[in-house]
């Protein structure tokens, strides 16, 4: 029997949520809708949710003041914040509040399935082996292989390619990098990232014929 993702969305936009909840149950996840958090960890208590989808307009609470609330009470569901709140302070101040990721509306239907679908994966246990084109992964040992040959990276390059090949064909932001690779983001510069991902692609495609990460101007980087 294969067991379904259940998705929980709070969002109080009823066209929104409908939606949301109409687009992602076609793809195959069960949808729990919420109109407030009034009823939110009731539902965290009695379903196994795989995911929250999280508006933090929300009447009566401000959306990452409610989840770093769970976060403290144990609740350590990923979060993926769907919010008009679309500066840079107010991204870092999700991640900071626990949230996993972040989508600013108005959003692109395809990419919140492909987020949605991404960050699912990462949370799951992983499986041993990764194969992205010609790049595998093993867990075992924290290997990358390329072409037959084991590739040498550091501690944070490791980190930074497994993120890029779990999120393949997705733009990650200079900030989202950030958030889910340095543990101390908040004294990190976003040159930083640039700095990181030359060193990385220096190691993995030394020749750059490959182009598996690609810059996108003004946005962040994609592998692909």
């Amino acid at each position: 029997m294969v067991m379904t993702n259940t998705i929980l969305i709070v969002e109080d936009s009823e066209d929104i949520l409908d939606l949301m909840e109409y687009t992602l149950s076609k793809e195959g996840y069960d949808v729990i809708t919420c109109i407030d958090t009034s009823n939110v960890r009731d539902m965290l208590d009695e379903e196994d949710i795989s995911l929250i989808l999280m508006d933090r307009n929300l009447p009566g609470v401000e959306g990452s003041k409610y989840i770093a609330s769970l976060r403290k009470k144990g609740y350590n569901q990923p979060v993926i914040y769907v919010s008009a709140k679309d500066s840079s302070d107010e991204i870092i101040e999700g991640f900071d509040s626990g949230g996993d990721d972040y989508i600013t509306k108005p959003f692109n239907l395809n990419e919140l399935k492909a987020r949605v679908k991404a960050l699912i994966k990462r949370t799951q246990k992983i499986q041993d082996v990764i194969k992205v084109k010609d790049i595998i992964y093993k867990a075992s040992n924290k290997t990358f292989n390329i072409d037959g040959e084991d590739i040498k990276l550091t501690h944070l390059e490791h980190n930074l390619l497994l993120e890029f090949i779990k999120n393949q064909n997705i733009l990650l932001s200079r900030d989202i990098l950030l958030q889910r690779v340095w543990k101390d983001a908040g004294s990190k510069q976003l040159k930083t990232v640039n700095v990181a991902i030359k060193r990385l692609k220096e190691n993995i495609d030394p020749s750059g014929v490959k182009n598996y990460i690609q810059a996108v101007r003004g946005e962040g980087y994609i592998f692909c």
